[in-house]
């Protein structure tokens, strides 16, 4: 572990997964980190270059923990519907070798609002940082960013309404409910300058400020009606080539709540998404809190590029 007033050695859990490849690449793109990939025994997941690879049994305690002693941090990035306890079993051997920072699974609106109660991670989700404070060793930092641009919007009309091979378009309301979202890119550059921060501080912005809280960022602001019109421009339709049709976006989400008690998984991605697009700003995490954009020095981010990209990665069959 590193004596200094900065971070250094950084582990990271989901390091070839979509969201995890970009955080690793921003941290070696900064040239200030040592950046370890924990992976299970078994897994054949390519790994960037310029990462240490550290294969773990999450069966065996003192396994994780070998691989996170000298760890000045421990990011976690893993699908929403990976193992209940995997999360625990990380934080508890990060806890055992002394990690002092964890950036857990979080990656989409503060679950500490109430809306994210009604989508149902939020509570599980508050049970790990409860149990992170418990452990007493490490300290948490949840990344508040909304929903992936570029992955949901050409994710199916579960998502953000877009069918792209009917062409076809599924308003909440009028469509003008904005939204705070943010693209796999995004979330990986600030979580490098996240942890490019000095620890400590009294004149300038540090990790302590974050200690235990949410950092709120996000890409773009945009509603349904300014994607369609994205689209528009990206792929050279024209809006009379696309059908737009109107949902009511509780009743959406109730229906998914029924979906999902029935059996259907795909219920749950129906819940989560509309209830962002309720008209009670609940999709606006960076207003309700304040951004941290400014702050922490984040680039603009182009709303049609990042639109072409997610069209570019459904081609290409490439956002499973």
């Amino acid at each position: 572990m590193s004596s200094s007033n900065y971070i250094r050695n950084v582990a990271i859990v989901g390091a070839g997964g979509q969201q995890g490849k970009h955080i690793v690449a921003q941290l070696l793109k900064t040239g200030k980190h040592k950046v370890t990939a924990i992976t299970r025994q078994d897994s054949n997941s390519p790994i960037a270059d310029g990462v240490e690879l550290a294969k773990v049994n999450y069966d065996n305690h003192e396994s994780l923990v070998a691989a996170m002693k000298g760890q000045d941090a421990l990011i976690i990035t893993m699908n929403v519907m990976a193992p209940p306890d995997q999360q625990s079993k990380l934080v508890k051997a990060a806890a055992d070798a002394g990690v002092p920072w964890i950036l857990p699974n979080e990656y989409g609106d503060n679950t500490d609002d109430e809306a994210s109660k009604d989508i149902l991670i939020g509570i599980a989700k508050g049970k790990l940082r409860r149990e992170i404070g418990s452990l007493g060793k490490s300290s948490w930092i949840g990344i508040a960013c909304g929903f992936w641009y570029e992955y949901s919007l050409p994710g199916g009309a579960l998502r953000f309404g877009f069918d792209f091979d009917n062409k076809t378009v599924a308003f909440y309301g009028d469509g003008d409910v904005p939204i705070d979202v943010s693209t796999w890119e995004y979330v990986g550059v600030a979580v490098a300058k996240l942890l490019s921060l000095p620890v400590s501080a009294q004149h300038e912005l540090c990790l302590d400020h974050y200690r235990n809280k949410f950092v709120h960022i996000n890409a773009f602001t945009v509603n349904q009606r300014q994607m369609l019109d994205s689209v528009l421009r990206v792929t050279g339709d024209k809006e009379n080539d696309w059908k737009i049709t109107h949902l009511d976006a509780k009743k959406q989400h109730e229906e998914g709540h029924a979906m999902l008690k029935s059996g259907n998984r795909l219920g749950f991605v129906q819940l989560m998404y509309s209830r962002a697009f309720y008209p009670d700003d609940s999709g606006r995490h960076a207003l309700r809190h304040g951004s941290d954009n400014e702050k922490m020095g984040l680039p603009k981010f182009d709303l049609d590029a990042n639109t072409k990209l997610g069209l570019y990665l459904k081609a290409q069959g490439k956002l499973n």
